[in-house]
């Protein structure tokens, strides 16, 4: 499945007022909370920081309604309950008073987690770079032992292929520009697609760049918002992380790697996967902010986006991406 899907019909969180939050909150864990509701920025999903009455702090994220089906929701509650299992600094979600990690009313689905301050992991230390590849490591060992039930596969003749797809059928009407960005986009899939081959697929963070790992001083390292967890190659939740290409950033590379080894072996045939998978994450980006713009709110905050002009910077960029591509591959 695509994780984004069409939501322009469905993702209304009108209904979402304090009161609503506070007892389906309360509903669900079967424990009062005071009257705090404070809205937390989110694209995507809706998320407040309540307080229980018991003095515990919580985070209560409400899911866009059509972007996820149950099943991938519940992917993401599973993978995080396993790895908080296993002693990994993640954030999992609170049992409700059923047990049930996902909770749902009225169609709409929810997650409660404790809240955890820190700062993002600005400028790691040769230490950190260390840390930073052993807890990969270990979350990937985690990752590997079964599939997904509902979420996208990272490779470019699956999700990549879909978003293209999407874009060009819904947001590329003028004959020239749809033209341009398809013929830019298959030069690219056809180079990507034979690499991608034989490659292990596991379930990765996804989205792993250095805003979403959480440091306090004197505590591990922290890894947080896995909405967008996926099955992917490993490579995928390394290279993000890096300060710039990986050939301008072979110090830190080599130190992600070291500390990864300690607990899990890594193919070093993936790095080739590294530009790849940036052009795969333009490509992921562009779908998501024509998601955004077909809901409303997006054009407010990027009143360009979807014009000529933008599509012409887009296209070019795709092109040096797959120029950049191919040189590396000489």
């Amino acid at each position: 499945m695509d994780i984004i899907q069409s939501e322009s019909a469905q993702a209304d969180f009108a209904h979402l007022t304090p009161d609503h939050v506070l007892d389906q909150v309360e509903a669900a864990l079967g424990q009062r909370c005071t009257g705090l509701c404070r809205p937390l920025t989110s694209y995507i999903n809706r998320v407040y920081e309540l307080a229980l009455e018991s003095g515990e702090s919580i985070v209560a994220k409400f899911y866009r309604p059509g972007r996820w089906s149950a099943d991938a929701l519940q992917d993401e509650q599973d993978f995080l309950a396993e790895l908080a299992a296993e002693e990994l600094p993640v954030i999992p979600p609170l049992p409700g008073a059923d047990g049930a990690l996902l909770h749902c009313h009225h169609g709409n689905y929810f997650a409660i987690f404790p809240k955890r301050g820190g700062r993002a992991l600005d400028e790691p230390s040769d230490a950190q770079w260390l840390e930073t590849g052993r807890l990969l490591g270990r979350v990937h060992v985690v990752g590997s032992r079964h599939s997904t039930r509902d979420r996208i596969v990272m490779r470019p003749d699956a999700s990549t292929e879909d978003h293209i797809q999407y874009l060009l059928d819904t947001h590329l009407h003028r004959p020239d520009l749809h033209d341009r960005f398809a013929e830019a986009v298959d030069a690219v899939l056809d180079c990507i697609e034979p690499l991608f081959e034989n490659v292990e697929y596991l379930r990765i963070h996804g989205d792993l760049h250095r805003n979403n790992m959480l440091w306090r001083p004197g505590e591990p390292l922290a890894l947080i918002d896995f909405d967008d967890m996926a099955e992917g190659p490993a490579v995928q939740d390394l290279w993000m992380l890096l300060p710039g290409r990986a050939e301008d950033a072979t110090r830190e590379l080599n130190l992600l790697l070291e500390g990864y080894e300690t607990f899990r072996p890594f193919w070093r045939g993936e790095l080739r996967l590294i530009e790849p998978l940036r052009f795969m994450r333009m490509i992921h980006y562009l779908a998501w902010c024509g998601h955004q713009q077909e809901d409303g709110g997006f054009a407010r905050l990027s009143p360009d986006w979807g014009t000529e002009s933008f599509w012409q910077t887009e296209i070019a960029d795709i092109i040096k991406q797959g120029n950049a591509i191919r040189d590396r591959l000489d």
